[in-house]
């Protein structure tokens, strides 16, 4: 994670895509569409899953089992779906460099807290 954050940081730089520093709001107006570009990624991420799981209704309906039709669905969109995750990936990155944010750090320390935590959810296991 840290290369990736190095190497976001200096793309960024090169296509002159950085969140603006100059001052408080140059910087709040940079994030605040940074963010809106984030949103606008995921929103994609929705998108590709709404097609592999319209794609494997279909299929079903044409009389493929459930467990293959899915199978080729996933298989469809697996490509696009990457490019929509390498897109959230790059905003993350993006805003995460501008705070001095260590991902790799803040993501471990973070599924610890999870793991520790007295509220977890509780798996439906379909018998």
């Amino acid at each position: 994670m840290k290369e990736l954050q190095r190497f976001s940081r200096k793309y960024q730089k090169e296509m002159g895509w950085e969140i603006n520093p100059s001052d408080y709001e140059a910087s709040r107006a940079s994030l605040l569409n940074n963010y809106m570009l984030l949103t606008t990624e995921i929103a994609e991420v929705a998108e590709e899953l709404r097609k592999a799981f319209n794609m494997t209704n279909h299929n079903i309906q044409q009389g493929i089992s459930e467990e293959k039709s899915f199978e080729l669905a996933k298989e469809s969109v697996r490509e696009d779906l990457g490019k929509e995750f390498s897109d959230c990936l790059a905003y993350i990155c993006k805003i995460a460099n501008f705070f001095e944010i260590d991902l790799e750090e803040s993501f471990y320390s973070k599924m610890e807290e999870v793991k520790n935590r007295s509220n977890k959810d509780i798996k439906y296991i379909k018998k």
